[in-house]
């Protein structure tokens, strides 16, 4: 059976598979599309498979808000290279599961992979993707933030993206600024009253123990580690972070000249490779 140029496109379009898959089920199955289509599939599940234990740790990380900017979230479409990671398609992919994800908001990751996107599971959709793409991709990471104002970042590159929470609509600068601050100081807190006690209990262990090597005497150990604390505020926790576009003031400031009673409430940030 001679299958034409028009039933490849169409096979095409409906499977996203390239032109020589398409032509091949086709031929196999005499032009039926439904049985054609059904021969992709299958062969993404066995490119799937054997593609499992592979490691996928490049990718696209992307972070994108609501219409009214009060929820955002960051989904994070891993590949096995680079190469496919700059694909458009690929990027197209991350992007339209980002905006289910927005559209849906889904509890968690397992929940999003439920989720159907063009009549198909995300889950098996990945699937079918992966036979078309030839390497292991997966969907690694999904978390949202929900507050009065939601303000994105994606660094350039799309291996880095930032959600910050504000407490009351502000400018969208402000938001990005400080956005942008959490992608370049990557703070481990909003606050200091934001840290576990444990890790505070940990960094006092630390800062005593450095102390005591450098030959300190051991009644100055506990003075010595609590200024070493509040240097781990000051470098880990966002609010107290020297603003990166100003130095001369923190980032609690630089919120304060923008507005007296704005504040962050909460932040993400994912990052390929961290």
């Amino acid at each position: 059976m001679s299958i034409s140029a028009s039933d490849v496109k169409k096979l095409r379009t409906m499977t996203g598979a390239g032109m020589m898959d398409c032509k091949k089920a086709l031929t196999e199955t005499g032009g039926d599309f439904e049985k054609a289509a059904e021969i992709i599939r299958k062969k993404g599940q066995a490119v799937a498979s054997k593609r499992a234990d592979r490691e996928a740790t490049e990718g696209a990380v992307l972070a994108r808000v609501t219409g009214d900017g009060t929820r955002g979230a960051i989904v994070v479409l891993n590949s096995e290279t680079d190469f496919v990671a700059k694909n458009e398609g690929f990027i197209a992919l991350a992007s339209s599961i980002l905006d289910l994800a927005l559209e849906k908001n889904p509890a968690d990751l397992e929940e999003l992979k439920k989720l159907d996107i063009d009549s198909t599971k995300v889950a098996d959709h990945i699937v079918h993707q992966i036979g078309i793409i030839g390497e292991k991709i997966d969907i690694s990471y999904y978390e949202k933030l929900e507050a009065e104002q939601v303000v994105p970042y994606i660094h350039p590159g799309s291996k880095l993206a930032t959600l910050v929470g504000l407490n009351k609509k502000a400018d969208n600068q402000v938001g990005r600024d400080v956005a942008m601050q959490v992608a370049a100081m990557s703070p481990v807190a909003v606050d200091k009253d934001d840290i576990p006690q444990d890790v505070i209990d940990k960094e006092i262990e630390i800062g005593k123990e450095q102390a005591r090597l450098e030959g300190k005497p051991e009644e100055l150990l506990e003075k010595i580690a609590l200024g070493k604390l509040n240097k781990f505020y000051k470098e880990s926790t966002l609010l107290n972070q020297d603003f990166t576009k100003d130095n001369k003031k923190t980032v609690r400031q630089y919120l304060k000249d923008a507005d007296k009673d704005l504040t962050v409430t909460g932040f993400l940030r994912y990052g390929l490779g961290n």
